[in-house]
């Protein structure tokens, strides 16, 4: 093992026998690992502003958009347990560190990046029957500015780095829940769209939509545009918990190019019994997952959830910076 993480190039069917190598032990080295210079790329023809088109990718999955040309086509869902008796007690410390938001939702996030970091292939997306790398990690998260029944719904969008550990997670998430909190009611750049676009007429929306379909099909959105889309990122995540219900399968969008929406939910006590045959009572929280399945194959996104899986559980894992940061192909 290195002290130094290395960039290396990532193809559909490179994903280690031994899952564990992939997200090494932090007890195991003493030293920080290095931030990896991330590989330089020219814009080719093509390439959108927020990913860039993969060449070589194989023929099957080339192929996919065009047979699946919508998002519902290809929506595949997902289901599992995390157990989370590690979890809460590491939330706890976070907590007594002086981190007085830390909660699972971090964890979950850290978690997600790591798989990113070891499988960049869950940060693709389709568009224009096109396979795309995305350029960053963009996570989109509906909040309630307070918890009511007539507060107004907001989104966030947050700029994470694959490498970046739950410390750093919970910094970046935590400025920007404060920074829309702390607005007036709809004045954050997302609440001024909204209200721009809920003037238009019901017909002349239509409309709207459908130009805005028809740019985003050929790349053409501004970036400015881009960012203050809800529908435009790496994954959406959503807390079924903190409403008190079970998580959902919650759909994914035709319009915009997010592949992963997650749902969790809160915590339940479960009875499991041992080897020996001894019962004991766990806490688990469930996890619900609608994938677009068309950006890598099902054997991929197993190897990336059992990551995060792994992550959750051991969530020490999340206190250091990866040893490698694997880079999408071509």
């Amino acid at each position: 093992m290195t002290d130094e993480k290395t960039l290396t190039n990532a193809t559909e069917t490179e994903v280690p026998a031994d899952e564990k190598e992939s997200t090494p032990d932090p007890a195991q080295t003493n030293a920080e690992p290095e931030t990896p210079a991330k590989k330089k790329r020219r814009r080719r023809f093509g390439d959108r502003s927020d990913g860039r088109k993969l060449r070589t990718i194989n023929p099957m999955n080339k192929f996919m958009p065009y047979v699946m040309p919508m998002r519902c086509d290809a929506c595949n869902t997902y289901a599992d347990m995390f157990d989370v008796t590690k979890t809460d007690k590491f939330c706890r410390e976070k907590v007594k560190a002086g981190m007085t938001n830390f909660g699972f939702l971090h964890v979950m996030i850290a978690a997600y990046l790591r798989a990113i970091s070891q499988r960049p292939g869950i940060n693709r997306f389709v568009s224009g029957q096109k396979i795309f790398a995305r350029n960053d990690i963009q996570i989109v998260m509906t909040i309630k500015k307070t918890l009511s029944l007539d507060s107004p719904d907001t989104c966030i969008k947050v700029r994470f780095n694959a490498d970046d550990t739950v410390d750093e997670v919970y910094e970046k998430f935590n400025k920007a829940v404060t920074d829309v909190q702390n607005q007036p009611e709809d004045k954050t750049s997302f609440d001024k769209l909204n209200k721009v676009l809920s003037l238009i007429p019901g017909l002349f929306c239509r409309w709207t939509v459908k130009l805005l379909n028809f740019l985003d099909y050929f790349g053409l959105l501004p970036k400015s545009l881009l960012w203050l889309s809800p529908f435009h990122g790496s994954m959406i995540i959503t807390s079924m918990g903190s409403l008190g219900i079970r998580p959902i399968y919650h759909h994914i969008y035709n319009f915009g190019n997010l592949p992963v929406f997650l749902a969790y939910g809160g915590r339940r006590s479960v009875v499991t019994c041992d080897r020996d045959g001894r019962a004991s009572t766990k806490k688990y929280i469930e996890l619900k997952a609608v994938t677009d399945e068309r950006i890598c194959d099902g054997y991929y996104y197993a190897s990336a959830f059992k990551i995060v899986k792994r992550c959750v559980e051991n969530p020490e894992l999340l206190d250091k910076k990866p040893d490698q940061v694997i880079e999408d192909i071509d």
